[in-house]
């Protein structure tokens, strides 16, 4: 039974290596034309996209099926989702509001906003965690903590009181609180 688990035949191995290479150029092909947005992490969709590939190219190299071909064709298919989302999102307003979440201020100032932690399904002690992170070594240095559209933790501070130009703060939830400061 335990022969099953460890078991593999030269014929496998060839076509594990074949499909490897033949699939990780195809990602490397489809990377090259739709450009290096496929695999950054700015929004939704870029995850998903992220998580999607790795899955297929997976499924791909692993398994007889999907083919090879079925691979690419998937991974074409969901290149070509991705790119046009982007374009989508560059051209319109409206269609970029539907797809992409909210950054979400979790400090203004010193003063922690706990509402919107909730808002973002965070602890004080996730905050406590990035601002630590941040080299943040006191709550007078913050100016402010923004919970990015991609679930990172932006931490802007300094040691002197020079204030956050607004348009860093553009489309953050409750940005206004801050601006009022």
């Amino acid at each position: 039974m335990f022969e099953k688990w460890i078991d593999i035949s030269s014929t496998e191995i060839a076509g594990i290596l074949l499909t490897a290479v033949f699939a990780y150029g195809a990602v490397l092909a489809y990377t090259r034309v739709t450009g290096l947005r496929s695999f950054s992490k700015m929004s939704a969709p870029d995850f998903a996209m992220t998580i999607a590939t790795g899955s297929i190219l997976g499924a791909t190299i692993t398994q007889p099926s999907p083919t090879l071909f079925m691979g690419a064709l998937s991974l074409l298919a969901l290149f070509a989702i991705q790119w046009t989302i982007a374009f989508l999102r560059r051209r319109s307003s409206k269609f970029s509001q539907c797809i992409d979440n909210q950054p979400v201020l979790l400090m203004a100032g010193s003063t922690i906003l706990h509402e919107n932690l909730r808002r973002a399904n965070l602890t004080e002690n996730d905050l406590m965690g990035k601002l630590r992170e941040a080299n943040a070594c006191n709550f007078n240095q913050v100016l402010a903590v923004v919970f990015e559209t991609t679930g990172d933790i932006s931490v802007l501070h300094s040691s002197s009181n020079t204030p956050v130009d607004p348009r860093l703060l553009q489309n953050v939830y409750d940005a206004d609180r801050l601006i009022s400061h």
